[in-house]
């Protein structure tokens, strides 16, 4: 990465701002509601170096959208808080080496905050990039893309691609059973493999093609107020196999974490919204344990270890062991691609809003904010754990004192 900056370069350096041309100094762009904006459109060959952008507000009803070289979809698509690792439309400081925020409005909803993405976006042709405001207000956006010219292709360059997703809730076959407490054991115990798990798995991406993934973040809005993971990553590169080419052994170890998640923000992984800075009621303690019941954005970037295929791929994640959990995720996947591939169509703004909570800390479920694209059907193995766990946890009968005196 950096013996780039020793090599001098027949690029051109420009620039596409919303700096006020009047030379005033109003430097942002008001987008109106239902509004597509074109922020950039850059002729080719060429590469976009860095994209900051700072908005009050917006997270989730503004769309960044951007297609090379005139493909009929684009290829990146996703909320603009979650493109930059920022979910549930809350703001939050991180660094990473990919993406960062800066906030002065820690954990709030709807405030300001300064985005960058220096993932490199080389195009051949044509870049055009676009915010989607579908939001009910004005849209204020102050923003920089810098990018590159050269006088030819470079070579081998690949298309940088991001896709957004959710469920909400993920429709798993045992929502009220613990993943990680007294009663897990009997979840632990459900065999999710073959054709099961690549049906039944939240899918972070699934694309043809030839490139290499490069990572995600991943989101949770934890209803039920335990720990939310035990889930595999399990990555299937050019069609299903069992197993498959990647298999993990849990939520937090595929984040590159281990004993949940933990508040840091690492170059290559780690928690740009944690958990325990969301609890309702709890002010004072900044740090808390596993059952708090709030929201987490993690993310893990395969910077050294990109997942190449030559064809097709698909990432998944359990949610929970199994698939049992019925909690709300969202993700966004990066990639880069030989060729321009069309993003995940992206759910619409009723259906992508974070989940709240009133003012005694519980949540607040809205069907027009809800999407589950399937739910888990149960084989006869999830049935049996579910039989069992209700046994499990069944109040026990009252002895009385007399049958205890009498068994003495």
């Amino acid at each position: 990465m950096l013996d780039a900056l020793a090599r001098l370069s027949s690029g051109r350096t420009g620039r596409a701002s919303s700096w006020n041309t009047s030379g005033r100094n109003k430097d942002c762009w008001v987008i109106e509601p239902g509004e597509t904006r074109v922020l950039a459109d850059i002729s080719g060959p060429g590469r976009i170096t860095h994209i900051w952008m700072t908005q009050p507000n917006h997270y989730r009803e503004c769309l960044l959208r951007i297609t090379w070289d005139d493909a009929p979809a684009p290829s990146v698509l996703c909320p603009l808080g979650d493109f930059f690792g920022l979910g549930h439309g809350l703001v939050a400081s991180y660094q990473s080496i990919l993406f960062t925020s800066s906030t002065r409005f820690e954990y709030q909803f709807e405030k300001g905050a300064a985005l960058n993405a220096y993932a490199p976006m080389p195009f051949r042709k044509r870049a055009r990039v676009e915010l989607l405001n579908e939001s009910r207000e004005p849209h204020r956006q102050y923003f920089y893309i810098d990018y590159e010219q050269f006088d030819a292709p470079e070579p081998e360059a690949a298309y940088f691609h991001a896709e957004w997703r959710r469920e909400n809730p993920f429709g798993g076959w045992g929502p009220e059973t613990p993943a990680n407490a007294a009663g897990s054991h009997i979840v632990n115990d459900v065999p999710n493999k073959e054709r099961d798990a690549w049906r039944n798995n939240y899918v972070l991406l699934e694309t043809r093609g030839r490139g290499h993934y490069i990572g995600c973040n991943l989101s949770v809005t934890n209803f039920r107020g335990d720990w939310w993971g035990e889930g595999d990553d399990m990555i299937w590169v050019d069609g299903y196999k069992w197993p498959p080419d990647l298999h993990g052994t849990g939520s937090e170890d595929y984040l590159n974490q281990a004993w949940g998640m933990q508040e840091n923000a690492f170059l290559r992984n780690g928690s740009s919204i944690y958990e325990g800075r969301t609890i309702p009621h709890r002010p004072d303690q900044r740090l808390a344990p596993w059952g708090v019941g709030g929201y987490q954005t993690s993310y893990v970037f395969h910077l050294e270890n990109p997942v190449r295929f030559r064809r097709e791929i698909k990432v998944t994640i359990e949610h929970g062991h199994a698939n049992h959990l019925g909690n709300e995720m969202s993700s966004t996947a990066y990639w880069y691609a030989a060729e321009p591939a069309p993003a995940a169509p992206v759910p619409p703004v009723a259906k992508r809003m974070p989940v709240l909570r009133d003012n005694q800390g519980r949540w607040l479920f809205d069907p027009a904010n809800q999407t589950t694209t399937r739910r888990v059907t149960p084989n006869a193995d999830m049935r049996r754990a579910r039989a069992e766990y209700a046994r499990f946890i069944a109040p026990k009968p009252a002895v009385s004192n007399l049958r205890r005196r009498k068994t003495r």
